[in-house]
């Protein structure tokens, strides 16, 4: 089964005309991050909480943008495209609780029946609800909860305390202090359990004690991890529980804490979108820059990138080269985006190293720091975190599947050109890892993607892709697990040659895109490359046929491409404890990795379509 090469090449060059049309006038991406219920719902609290007669039409604007995106079953999810949950649910809830609530008594009233079928009739019961989504991990069930008593919604009783004391510890002993949330939640850890002792008091004079010694000391420490714009982490969530939290609190402030909230407010104003709401976060401007890069190379085109010195100057930049004041975490990586609130990550450090790799870098030094960063948060179990080795087992501190196979593909890649480094023990340490974390039926879960359509909100063909890319990068096409892993991705393609996140999901164009990109190079027989970025010697010129299956999805994308569907994006991106995104360059730069990939094995590649030649 084979489709017509000409559509073929004519939805390639669609696709990476879409791409390469979004870049700025400096040559990279900067992508545009979904608008967010949480986000606006937390941000018009904050302000109302400072000054509700200063930002007074911030606020109604925000409320009339939720009542304008409340779903039909009187919920809320975390984007315009999510299903309802309670936890944005309850934070909606608690804005109109606190700002407006007569005003829009039908939309009150819709949130009231869902929170009562979904999370129970009481205060009591909606708050056990929102502690058991996020069981023992209290990086947001905590600030939720501490919102809502803000609101009168549940009682202080019901919001677990968080030592926020032990922020005062040396930075290199917070691995061992075994923290109730995760590394990137220090900001939070600080202010909410500030917020917490005030409005709950505690029974026990030494607790109260030592709590007090600490607060001045660890709000400098909260003001000196906060960035130059005053978004922590460049996320609105994050920044708006914050100054939430600090606001609350009625006593004379320390020039500390009044500067925390002077920049964090700053940032909040100066993040809302001309439609009234907030997104997730600023930007992913690093990232989406490298997955485009790597994308046209995957296509073998990056010819057609016009700005490639400029990317490649631009990329270096963005690496770290001082240790970073937030995580500790020393020079070498790089982040997910180009402002100052980023924190260097196994993710995105890996893309970057894999972008340079395809833009020819000569400058072996800016790669051989980045691969040092890389192999010092290993962890003892061979796989890769995301932020901080060895801090602990809650979700993004420990080992992810999708991260390490990133990593090993970016060690293999610059292998030659680093060869004092002990990566070959490393990748043999994540490759035992990898084949540890592949589940019975042959699939991978990742950590930072998901997919609302499936069990458990899991995204076991993300995962699976990703990792069968470290497989084929690294030659390993015939692995019994790489074998696996594809019977896998063959087994859950719905009918229509797309694919999900999971069995029976409905077919998106990021999934598709995906798992099309790897079976192209694995479904009929290992073929391996020394990089997947790389150029190879041209297809053969007989080849001319896939398998039904890779035909199949490659059907799919050129026709979502036909349609113009393939521009639509699915929100399949955790930011953080189950928070959904969606970005808008993801479906464009996965599909021109998998027709680019496609159009190589059929013709000469991409250069005969720029030429003119088919």
């Amino acid at each position: 089964m084979m489709i017509a090469p000409h559509r073929l090449a004519a939805a390639y060059q669609t696709a990476r005309a879409a791409l390469l049309a979004e870049r700025v006038a400096s040559g990279y991406w900067i992508g545009e991050l979904s608008t967010s219920a949480l986000s606006t719902a937390t941000a018009i609290m904050t302000l109302h909480t400072v000054d509700p007669f200063a930002y007074r039409d911030l606020i109604d604007g925000g409320l009339r943008w939720l009542v304008r995106h409340q779903n039909a079953d009187g919920g809320w999810g975390d984007t315009p495209l999510s299903f309802s949950n309670i936890s944005t649910a309850m934070l909606c809830r608690a804005a109109f609780a606190r700002l407006g609530e007569k005003d829009y008594p039908e939309a009150v009233a819709k949130l009231e029946n869902y929170l009562t079928t979904h999370a129970g009739p009481t205060a009591a019961a909606r708050a056990a609800a929102i502690r058991a989504r996020y069981g023992s991990d209290r990086t947001f069930s905590v600030p939720i909860l501490m919102t809502c008593a803000l609101a009168g919604l549940v009682t202080w009783e019901e919001v677990p305390r968080l030592p926020f004391e032990l922020a005062c510890l040396p930075q290199s002993w917070y691995r061992f202090a075994r923290l109730p949330v995760v590394s990137y939640a220090l900001p939070a850890l600080i202010a909410i359990g500030q917020c917490i002792h005030h409005h709950r008091g505690s029974w026990n004079p030494i607790r109260t004690t030592v709590r007090g010694f600490a607060r001045r000391p660890s709000l400098k420490v909260l003001r000196r991890i906060q960035p130059a714009t005053g978004g922590y982490l460049e996320a609105t969530p994050l920044t708006s529980f914050v100054a939430m939290a600090l606001a609350s609190i009625q006593r004379r402030r320390s020039s500390a804490e009044l500067e925390v909230l002077d920049h964090a407010v700053r940032f909040l104003v100066q993040s809302v979108r001309d439609d009234g709401s907030w997104p997730i976060d600023t930007n992913l401007a690093t990232w989406v820059t490298t997955l485009s890069v790597n994308a046209l190379a995957t296509a073998g085109d990056l010819d057609s990138l016009d700005s490639a010195d400029a990317i490649r100057t631009w990329l270096l930049n963005q690496q770290y080269k001082d240790r970073h004041p937030y995580t500790g975490a020393d020079p070498g990586g790089w982040a997910w985006t180009d402002l100052p609130g980023g924190v260097p990550d196994c993710d995105d450090t890996p893309g970057a190293l894999l972008a340079l790799r395809a833009l020819q870098l000569a400058n072996t030094t800016v790669a051989h720091q980045g691969l040092k960063w890389l192999l010092s948060l290993q962890n003892r179990d061979g796989g890769w975190p995301t932020f901080c080795r060895g801090w602990g087992a809650l979700p993004f501190d420990r080992s992810g599947t999708d991260l390490t196979a990133h990593a090993l593909r970016a060690l293999h890649a610059w292998q030659a050109q680093s060869p004092s480094l002990p990566t070959r023990d490393a990748v043999a340490r994540g490759l035992a890892y990898l084949a540890r974390q592949q589940r019975a039926d042959g699939s991978w879960l990742p950590l930072w993607f998901g997919n609302q359509h499936a069990p458990d909100d899991i995204n076991p063909v993300y995962g699976t892709a990703r990792v069968l890319a470290a497989y084929r990068d690294l030659g390993l096409g015939d692995s019994p697990e790489c074998r696996r892993g594809v019977a896998y991705l063959l087994a859950v393609q719905n009918p229509d040659g797309g694919w999900g996140g999971a069995q029976d999901c409905p077919s998106s164009t990021e999934e598709t895109a995906l798992a099309v990109e790897v079976l192209l190079d694995l479904v009929d027989g290992p073929k391996p490359e020394a990089s997947a970025h790389a150029t190879p010697p041209q297809a053969e010129a007989g080849r001319t046929r896939w398998p039904e299956a890779v035909a199949k999805g490659v059907t799919w994308l050129v026709e979502a491409v036909e349609s113009g569907r393939f521009c639509k994006p699915s929100p399949i991106g955790f930011y953080f404890a189950k928070l959904w995104y969606y970005e808008k360059l993801y479906p464009r730069i996965f599909t021109v990795a998998a027709l680019g990939r496609a159009l190589r094995k059929t013709t000469d590649g991409p250069r005969r379509v720029a030429s003119g030649d088919l």
